[in-house]
């Protein structure tokens, strides 16, 4: 249910291919509540093919001033280059902020879930501006936005009512915390790690970060509310592992609540799935991946397919891959 809709102010990359709406919208927590997100509904301005794609942006931090609907410093060049592509081959975009970004509530960073169900809802959103968009839709989505995606997949045909998804493409997606964050103290990508702390708190009430995290790094966590992710990151990049956590290292306990929210993967994909990779990934590395995601995957009985860009950093395998990835969802269209 769409709540409320205003003319929004496009990147300029997109001006020429989109007319956008800056919405808030109905969506729900992982107990089930109704909450409010917001999110963008763009409409290509020609060659509209009725099918709806939901963009699930990567990591921009955790306040309300990251919300990309809001706030073009955090509409990534890249995911500006991957929409791009979306909207020229007629699709319309759902793009959601998360809950959190832009409303009242913390942003459960990470949480797959939560993630996930605001990505569906804002696809329903769209339906409700646009009664000429059809039931079908698929999902795309980077770094934070491909574990979202991967999330929405499992939870599709139980919570998109008459909705179908007809595939997900995730690039770089988050994964396998349990072998990730182990090995994040003490390198520059520790800002992520205290957010994803963050993002546990938000739905765990019985964790608090701060009983993690050292004292220099408590020291620097007004740049959460502060700040957005570039920000965030050069706050922590130069902390030592102990600097960062107490002992240098995250509890198992932790490590396990960390692994329950954030790990895709957990039960089955409902669509197929397309995953593009980065071989210099310095975010995501390449063997949580390639090692670890995709036979998990695979185990399941939804095709799998894989791409590898050698190379590629985080970022610029969305760009690298835009092609790739229209032409994949297109074949799902068909």
């Amino acid at each position: 249910m769409v709540l409320s809709s205003a003319t929004a102010t496009l990147p300029p990359e997109l001006t020429p291919v989109a007319t956008g709406k800056r919405i808030q919208y109905v969506t729900t927590d992982l107990n089930g509540a109704l909450i409010v997100a917001t999110g963008l509904i763009l409409t290509p301005k020609s060659n509209k093919k009725n099918r709806t794609v939901a963009w699930a942006h990567g990591t921009t931090g955790l306040a309300d001033q990251c919300a990309p609907s809001t706030s073009q410093a955090v509409f990534w060049p890249e995911a500006r280059v991957a929409v791009a592509a979306l909207l020229e081959k007629g699709w319309t975009v759902a793009a959601t902020d998360y809950p959190g970004l832009g409303t009242t509530q913390s942003h459960p960073y990470l949480i797959g879930g939560s993630e996930a169900r605001s990505v569906i809802d804002s696809v329903k959103a769209a339906r409700n501006l646009d009664s000429a968009l059809s039931t079908q839709y698929v999902i795309d989505g980077h770094s934070q936005g491909g574990q979202a995606a991967l999330f929405a997949s499992q939870i599709a045909p139980s919570y998109d009512g008459n909705l179908v998804l007809r595939g997900t493409a995730t690039i770089a997606p988050v994964s396998n915390v349990d072998a990730l964050a182990p090995i994040i103290p003490g390198t520059p990508g520790q800002g992520y790690l205290v957010m994803g702390l963050y993002g546990l708190a938000a739905v765990d009430p019985t964790f608090n970060p701060n009983t993690v995290l050292a004292a220099q790094a408590k020291t620097k966590t007004s740049t959460l509310t502060t700040g957005c992710l570039n920000e965030i990151l050069a706050s922590y990049q130069d902390l030592t592992a102990s600097q960062l956590l107490v002992g240098g290292a995250l509890p198992a306990s932790v490590v396990t609540k960390l692994a329950h929210y954030d790990n895709p993967a957990q039960t089955s994909p409902t669509a197929p799935i397309l995953i593009v990779q980065g071989s210099d990934d310095e975010a995501v590395p390449q063997f949580i991946t390639h090692d670890l995601l995709l036979p998990q995957l695979q185990a399941y009985s939804q095709p799998v397919s894989y791409v590898e860009l050698a190379g590629a950093s985080h970022d610029s395998a969305v760009v690298l891959s835009a092609g790739t990835v229209v032409t994949w969802i297109a074949a799902r269209f068909s």
